[in-house]
């Protein structure tokens, strides 16, 4: 079975008008409100919400959206792909992430992230420190997932029997993701007994990446099957194809032209610090692009699943909120979703 979920990144309207008017704001958020209970009763099996700061983005604060949906939705799982860890004190995050456990009612997934490099040097925090942060609060963050009361001596936090209120989850053990990017952050992700989710990439380099992330995991004697694994692509659906695989180059063009002058900002990703050096590039794969019939669609979404082994499906349905995308969502609720459930993967 593969678990179709929403990505949302909630993008601004009209972004070359300049400053926006109040109301549109209020519009924005209203409309994303409608859009993600019907996304409840289409069958998703939640809403991943994504990080960002001093863009086109209106989610600079995820956690507050999944507070404001918890309390009328009653399946739906919800997370943030990710928190933008090196912007926030660990223990923060742990005492937040309690709150929404129990807000939702043992719903929450919890998603970790490094950041992307350019919000990140506009508050004049670098890639290397930006990279020692991440990796050391990830350390707090892990320990206050297993124990409340957290110590911990290191170079930009010093805890000593910090005891965190709210201090119980409602749930055992809240999923815990990682957006990863490579190799590395895989096999680092293992060790940690967290899920990964990755995209932007081409399946094979995909799937590289995953069979180092089984690799530790079955090293260390946990299994890590489709369920540990996800993958996040654009899709562009409609029942006339060619309609909406000319929806699907748009997309990829109005990508192309946001990330000119630095191609590692791609479609919203939030886990960039893990790239090999600063300046490293990430391309646009079509395999990224997911395009066409219902039928088409969900045969491209399973196929790429398959070849990986991801049981996770993240669907970037566009950016804003329009009549367009209404249609979409319930194309894929409605014809794609069923598939997905049925498919089987090894």
């Amino acid at each position: 079975m593969i678990k179709p979920w929403i990505f949302e990144f909630m993008q601004a309207p009209n972004l070359s008008d300049g400053e926006t008017l109040p109301s549109t704001v209020t519009a924005v958020f209203d409309e994303g409100y409608a859009h993600w209970l019907e996304t409840e009763k289409l069958g998703f099996e939640g809403i991943f919400f994504s990080e960002h700061h001093f863009g086109h983005s209106y989610s600079p604060s995820p956690n507050i959206l999944i507070a404001a949906i918890s309390r009328h939705t009653t399946r739906l799982r919800l997370g943030t792909m990710g928190m933008v860890v090196p912007l926030y004190e660990p223990w923060r995050i742990i005492e937040e992430l309690t709150m929404l456990d129990h807000l939702t009612r043992g719903r929450l997934e919890i998603g970790f992230a490094a950041g992307v490099p350019q919000e990140l040097a506009r508050i004049g925090l670098g890639i290397e420190e930006a990279r020692e942060r991440f990796n050391e609060a990830l350390e707090i963050l892990d320990a206050a997932l297993a124990n409340h009361v957290v110590s911990h001596s290191g170079k930009y936090w010093k805890l000593e029997n910090l005891g965190l209120m709210p201090n119980v989850f409602l749930q055992p053990s809240p999923p815990k993701w990682t957006t990863v990017v490579s190799t590395g952050s895989a096999q680092k992700s293992a060790q940690r007994r967290s899920k990964i989710c990755t995209g932007f990439e081409s399946v094979a380099r995909i799937s590289e990446i995953f069979d180092v992330y089984r690799a530790e995991s079955a090293k260390l004697g946990f299994p890590a099957g489709a369920d540990q694994l996800a993958i996040r692509r654009n899709v562009s659906i409609s029942y006339d194809a060619a309609e909406a695989r000319e929806e699907s180059h748009a997309a990829k063009a109005a990508t192309l032209k946001v990330v000119a002058g630095d191609p590692r900002v791609v479609q919203g990703t939030s886990s960039l610090l893990d790239a090999p050096r600063a300046g490293a590039g990430f391309s646009l794969h079509d395999d990224d692009y997911i395009a066409g019939t219902p039928a088409q669609v969900a045969e491209q979404i399973i196929d790429q699943c398959r070849k990986c082994g991801a049981g996770h499906f993240l669907a970037m349905l566009g950016r804003s909120f329009t009549p367009r995308r209404r249609e979409t969502l319930a194309l894929f609720g409605e014809e794609v979703i069923p598939q997905l459930r049925r498919a089987e993967i090894a």
